[in-house]
């Protein structure tokens, strides 16, 4: 995966939430963006992903510039995948059909297709058992299994992760940290935000920290947590791995 941002910026009415930030990642099978919360993480990924506009500057993503014409990004939208913070399920349908429905409305595929794409997705992320339950019936951790399983379910190009784990405990957090670990040994490229340091350095093979709506560093991870340069890194690591 090449990524290449410049001067790019987004202002929320006098909020600034990315500040001409710039970043080149030459190659990256996953990279994973931490920070404050508030400093630009999510904002920076729903411009990356498509689901957002830039109010200037340039993305490109593996040598194609993300367009802003609503109908080029609906296009380039339906080539990824993506996960939030909320799992974002249809309440009022099952496992098997909130995995179902965006492959039959958003791609295309026919009913049968649909089915047999989703039942290799509840096999692969072994929800079966599960698959005729609605989201309030399944705990945490099943919902995102959910909401990852519809993201693949259809290979993506790049998928996109906000913060996956933030609604979770610990048991929950460390299940879907070992799916997304398996997918990009599986050669998933993702763009993630994290507030997992560990989970960062073992899966990523860049980190940037997000600050303030800039790119204060951009690293392999050893790298980065082992000897950040930046002073705000520095002081972010410092707080955040202290316990």
């Amino acid at each position: 995966m090449k990524l290449e941002v410049t001067e790019l910026t987004k202002c929320y009415g006098k909020t600034r939430a990315l500040d001409a930030l710039s970043l080149a990642v030459e190659s990256s099978r996953v990279l994973v963006l931490i920070g404050p919360s508030g400093g630009g993480k999510s904002t920076l990924l729903r411009v990356l992903g498509g689901l957002d506009v830039g109010d200037s500057g340039q993305v490109t993503i593996n040598r194609q510039p993300i367009l802003t014409d609503p109908n080029a990004l609906q296009a380039y939208r339906r080539k990824n995948g993506f996960l939030f913070q909320q799992f974002n399920l249809f309440p009022h349908h099952t496992a098997r059909r909130n995995i179902a429905l965006p492959l039959e409305k958003v791609h295309g595929f026919s009913p049968a297709e649909a089915a047999a794409m989703t039942e290799q997705a509840l096999a692969r992320f072994s929800l079966l058992e599960h698959a005729d339950k609605l989201p309030s019936q399944l705990s945490g951790g099943q919902q995102q299994r959910v909401g990852i399983a519809r993201a693949v379910a259809r290979p993506p190009e790049i998928l996109f992760l906000d913060e996956p784990t933030s609604a979770l405990d610990p048991e929950m957090t460390a299940e879907v940290l070992e799916l997304i670990q398996e997918l990009s040994e599986a050669g998933q490229d993702i763009i993630l935000s994290t507030h997992e340091m560990g989970f960062a350095r073992a899966v990523a093979n860049q980190v940037a920290f997000v600050a303030a709506g800039k790119i204060e560093e951009l690293s392999p991870p050893d790298e980065l947590f082992g000897s950040p340069k930046s002073p705000l890194c520095q002081r972010f690591l410092s707080r955040v791995m202290r316990y």
